[in-house]
């Protein structure tokens, strides 16, 4: 890995801000790659390095994407290599008690800013003869039920889904798609957990095999494989990173 040259990759990201989206930013940037990190917030350093583009967009608003991209465009000189949809929400509450306003969020961030980015870049892909690579973040929660995040579980059910159609109908426009489902990460949501609730932590600690919550860069290390030309013959695949939780209990 760290003889992999990306210098000749444009890379969006969405969801870049957030801790895992940092640190997918800074792995590919190290590796030469030129990254667009896209989010509904920024932080307060300079919008812009030579190898480091920030914007502040609503993925899940075509109006917003568009203006971004045609921004790429203009910065970059080219339209991104690949594109990854992985800006997301995620809300904890019993199944029970779970506000239809924190489900809706789940869906419009999740599902809804995956699908508007993927087709806006496909969009321009196609139209300008070029192939291009879509990358979407989904989780190993897609297939194994974890308690207290229904919608969460649901929505990265069908990112997967997403990311299937998409392979499926653009390939013979060269445009390829592809997915990446982290286990529980030690960052945001989960890492405060795992910190202040004793139960949460046992409850994650039966189901990762490896035994510790995994490192945001096994994370970026996975991006930065998927984002290579090691991984040009892939797509319709779903990478299983996850310390083996979805192995279930021990």
């Amino acid at each position: 890995m760290a003889d992999l040259d990306l210098s000749s990759e444009t890379v969006v990201i969405s969801g870049g801000e957030g801790a895992l989206g940092q640190a997918v930013c800074d792995r590919l940037t190290g590796l030469g790659a030129t990254v667009v990190s896209v989010d509904i917030a920024t932080r307060t350093e300079p919008m812009t390095t030579p190898q480091m583009l920030r914007y502040r967009a609503d993925v899940s608003d075509i109006h917003e994407v568009d203006g971004m991209l045609d921004a790429v465009m203009e910065q970059c000189g080219r339209l991104p290599t690949t594109v990854c949809c992985h800006a997301g929400v995620v809300a904890s509450h019993p199944i029970l008690e779970y506000p239809l306003e924190a489900f809706d969020e789940s869906f419009r961030v999740n599902v809804r800013g995956a699908f508007v980015l993927a087709q806006a870049a496909a969009r321009r892909w196609k139209a300008s003869g070029t192939g291009g690579h879509l990358i979407f973040t989904s989780s190993w929660v897609q297939d194994y039920p974890w308690p207290d995040i229904a919608p969460y579980c649901a929505s990265k059910a069908a990112v997967g889904s997403l990311m299937r159609s998409f392979a499926k109908e653009l390939a013979p426009l060269g445009i390829r798609a592809n997915a990446l489902l982290p286990g529980i990460v030690g960052a945001g949501m989960a890492r405060r957990q795992w910190d202040e609730d004793a139960q949460y932590r046992r409850r994650a600690e039966q189901v990762i095999a490896l035994g510790n919550l995994q490192e945001p860069r096994s994370v970026a290390d996975a991006f930065a494989f998927l984002c290579s030309p090691l991984a040009a013959y892939m797509t319709g695949s779903a990478l299983l990173v996850d310390g083996g939780c979805s192995l279930g209990p021990l």
